[in-house]
C-alpha cells in the first residue's frame, strides 16, 4: 500500500500540472471559441462559454489522470508521454461530441460548433506538452553545463545505441562525440545532435581526430570475435575505457540506461559464437522431475541447480560435502524457487559414502541424477592419487550403484577434456569414471552418459581468478609456458550444452562438447591486464614457471583418440569408443584399486596406465 502513496515531492508535481491544466484548459475553450469567430464571439455564445469551460476542464483532467500523466516525470517526457496525451486528448474530444449531440436533440440552445472541439485538440495538445517538455528542454539545450566529461564514441547507430545516446547527453561525466556503424545508410546522418562519422574500419582514425576518451559498444548482436577485434583495436590506441552493453538475451524490455552498461570483459572476447539449444525439448526431460545432484557446491554443479529451477522440476536435492558451499547455494536458490511449485532438499554427504547414498536415494527417490562430484586440481592429484580414487572412481561407482538399485532414469557424469590421452591422474581418474558409466548402463533401467568439456571461466581452479589475483597485487602474472593453449567456455553456456547432451543421451554414450577455439594462455594472460587498464610487461610481467606435475601442453578435445562422430546438435559429439568393459571387469579394476589405495598407492599410476588407453604419466 506504500507504494501507491505520493511522496511531497510528487505531490507537488502533481498539484504543479493540474493547476496549470486547469489554467491551459480554460484558455483553449475561450481561445477556441475567439478563433473560430475570428475574435468576435456571438452574443448567444458568451454566456455559455462558462458553463462549457469547467465541462471541458474536469472531464480533461479526469482522462488524464485515468491515464497516468499526473504521474509522468517531466524531465524525461518522450514519444511515449506525446502519444498518451494524445490519446486523452481524442478520448475527451469523441466523448464530448457525443455529449454536443444529445444537446443539440433536447437543448439545442446550449449547443456549440463542432468546431471548436477540433480548435481545442490542437491548442490543448500543443500546450500540455510544452509545458511539459520545457523541463527537459531547459536541461538539455539552454542549460547544458560547460564541463566536458569524457569524450566518449558509440559503436552502433541503432536503436540500442540512440537510447544509450540519449542517456549520455544527460549525463555529466560523459560528452557523445560520435558514432561509427558499418551501415552506409547511417553514415553522415545525425541523432540526437551527434554525427554518424564512420565504418569500424576507420575506428583508429576516429579515435585519435576526436580525441576519445571512451568507447561504447551499443551492438548488443555483436559476435565475441568482432569484440575481440575492436578491443584489440583500442587497447593499441591506448583507451581504458571500453563498455559494452548487455546481450540480446540480457537487455532490459523497456529501455536501457547508462547504469545498464559494463566494463567490457573476458567473457565478452572469447571467440564463440551465440549457443542454441532446444529449451522445449530439455524441459520436457527436466519438467516435474526429481533431481539430484552431486557435488552441488562447486561451480559446475552449483550452475546446474541455479539453472534447473528454469525447468520446473517437482524437487532439487542438491548432495554436497561442503556445508558452507550449499549454505550459501541454498540462500540463493530459495530466491529463485520463490513463486514456484519447486521443493529444495539440500543434502550435506560425500559420494564416498555409500551407506550415506542408499539412505538419501531411498528417502527422496531422485529420477535424474547429475554427477558433478570429484577432485579436479591437478597439480595436487598428483601428490595424492588414493585421494583421487577414492572420490573420482568409488566415488562415482557408488552413486552409480545407488542410481540402478533405486531405478533413477537418467544419470549423467559431468567428466572433462584431461580424460582424453589422459596425463594426470585426475584426467585418468576421471575417464575410469567414464568407463564405470559405460558398463553400468548395461544393467538396469538407469541410462548413463557422460559429458566432457574442458575449462570453465571463473570456476574453482581456472587461470582467470588467479591471474586477476597476480595482477591486483601488482604480478608477476605466472604462465606455465608459452605455447600452452586451453579451451574455454562460460558455465552458463557448458551446463546449458549438459542439458541439451542429457535430453539427447539414449545410453551408454560418451558427449563431446564443441568448446570452439583453443586459447593460448600467454594470450589470455595478456588481455587479462589490459582489461583492468594495464599494459603487459610494462606495468605487469608475465613470467614462464614451466609445466606442472600432470599438465600438459594442449587439452584434445575433438580429434584425439578414435576420434568423434557427429549428432543433429552443431556443438554435442559422442566420442568413438573402441571397448567398452563389461560390469565384472570393472568389478575386477575395482578391487585391485581398493588393494592399491590401502596398501601401495605409489602403484595406482602404473595400474591406471595399464587399464587406460592412452594414459601417460608426464614427469
Amino acid at each position: 500500500m506504500m507504494k501507491n502513496l505520493l511522496t511531497p515531492t510528487k505531490a507537488k508535481r502533481v498539484l504543479f500540472f493540474i493547476v496549470w491544466d486547469i489554467f491551459i484548459f480554460s484558455f483553449s475553450v475561450y481561445l477556441s471559441f475567439l478563433l473560430r469567430f475570428e475574435f468576435n464571439i456571438p452574443h448567444r455564445y458568451e454566456s455559455i462559454i462558462f458553463y462549457w469551460i469547467p465541462v471541458f476542464v474536469l472531464l480533461k483532467i479526469g482522462i488524464f489522470w485515468i491515464l497516468g500523466i499526473y504521474k509522468i516525470n517531466w524531465r524525461f517526457v518522450g514519444i511515449n508521454e506525446f502519444f498518451k496525451m494524445f490519446v486523452g486528448l481524442i478520448s475527451f474530444g469523441i466523448s464530448l461530441l457525443v455529449f454536443d449531440i444529445f444537446l443539440q436533440n433536447k437543448y439545442s440552445h446550449l449547443s456549440i460548433p463542432k468546431s471548436i472541439f477540433i480548435i481545442d485538440f490542437f491548442i490543448s495538445l500543443f500546450l500540455v506538452s510544452t509545458i511539459r517538455i520545457s523541463k527537459r528542454v531547459y536541461f538539455e539545450v539552454l542549460s547544458r553545463d560547460k564541463k566536458e566529461g569524457k569524450r566518449t564514441a558509440i559503436i552502433g547507430a541503432g536503436s540500442t545505441g540512440e537510447r544509450i545516446a540519449r542517456e549520455l547527453k544527460r549525463n555529466k561525466d560523459y560528452e557523445p562525440v560520435c558514432f561509427l556503424d558499418d551501415d552506409p545508410m547511417k553514415v553522415g546522418t545525425v541523432i540526437h545532435e551527434i554525427p554518424v562519422i564512420g565504418r569500424l574500419e576507420d575506428i583508429e582514425d576516429i579515435i585519435i581526430k576526436n580525441k576519445i576518451d571512451t568507447v561504447i559498444i551499443a551492438i548488443p548482436s555483436l559476435t565475441h570475435k568482432k569484440v575481440k577485434k575492436l578491443f584489440d583495436k583500442l587497447s593499441n590506441l591506448g583507451i581504458e575505457d571500453i563498455k559494452i552493453v548487455p546481450s540480446i538475451s540480457k537487455l532490459p524490455k523497456k529501455s536501457i540506461s547508462v547504469k545498464d552498461l559494463r566494463d567490457i570483459s573476458i567473457e565478452d572476447l572469447l571467440s564463440r559464437e551465440p549457443i542454441s539449444i532446444e529449451k522445449e525439448k530439455i524441459k520436457g526431460f527436466l519438467k516435474g522431475k526429481r533431481i539430484l545432484i552431486s557435488g552441488a557446491g562447486g561451480s559446475i554443479g552449483s550452475e546446474i541447480v541455479r539453472q534447473l529451477v528454469d525447468f520446473d522440476p517437482e524437487v532439487l536435492i542438491p548432495f554436497e560435502i561442503d556445508e558452507t558451499e550449499l549454505h550459501n547455494l541454498i540462500l540463493e536458490v530459495e530466491k529463485k524457487v520463490k513463486g514456484k511449485n519447486i521443493e529444495v532438499y539440500p543434502v550435506v554427504g560425500d559420494v564416498r559414502d555409500k551407506e550415506k547414498l542408499d539412505t538419501i536415494f531411498k528417502k527422496y527417490k531422485p529420477d535424474i541424477v547429475f554427477h558433478a562430484a570429484a577432485y579436479k586440481h591437478v597439480p595436487l592429484m598428483e601428490f595424492f592419487p588414493e585421494e583421487a580414487v577414492k572420490t573420482n572412481i568409488f566415488g562415482t561407482y557408488n552413486i552409480a550403484v545407488a542410481s540402478i538399485e533405486n531405478d533413477v532414469a537418467k544419470f549423467i557424469n559431468i567428466s572433462t577434456d584431461k580424460a582424453v590421452n589422459p596425463s594426470s591422474i585426475m584426467g585418468a581418474t576421471k575417464r575410469v569414471a567414464e568407463m564405470i558409466c559405460s558398463a553400468l548402463n548395461q544393467l538396469g533401467k538407469t541410462k548413463f552418459i557422460s559429458v566432457r568439456f574442458g575449462n570453465v571461466l571463473g570456476s574453482r581452479g581456472s587461470v582467470v581468478p588467479v591471474f586477476l589475483e597476480q595482477i591486483k597485487n601488482g604480478g608477476p602474472v605466472t604462465v606455465t609456458h608459452p605455447e600452452m593453449k586451453r579451451y574455454f567456455m562460460t558455465i552458463s553456456e557448458s551446463v546449458l550444452l549438459v542439458f541439451q547432451a542429457a535430453a539427447m543421451g539414449k545410453g551408454g554414450e560418451v558427449f563431446v562438447l564443441d568448446m570452439g577455439e583453443p586459447i593460448k594462455i600467454l594470450k589470455l594472460a595478456e588481455t587479462l591486464i589490459r582489461l583492468q587498464g594495464m599494459e603487459p610487461y610494462k606495468d605487469i610481467d608475465i613470467v614462464f614457471t614451466g609445466l606442472r606435475p600432470g599438465e600438459k601442453l594442449f587439452e584434445e578435445l575433438l580429434t584425439a583418440e578414435e576420434g568423434t562422430e557427429k549428432t543433429y546438435h552443431e556443438k554435442v559429439f559422442i566420442a568413438k569408443i573402441s571397448r567398452t568393459l563389461s560390469p565384472e571387469e570393472i568389478n575386477k579394476i575395482l578391487e585391485t584399486l581398493i588393494y592399491l589405495s590401502k596398501n601401495s598407492p605409489d602403484n595406482i599410476k602404473n595400474f591406471l596406465s595399464e587399464i587406460i588407453p592412452f594414459y601417460k604419466e608426464t614427469l
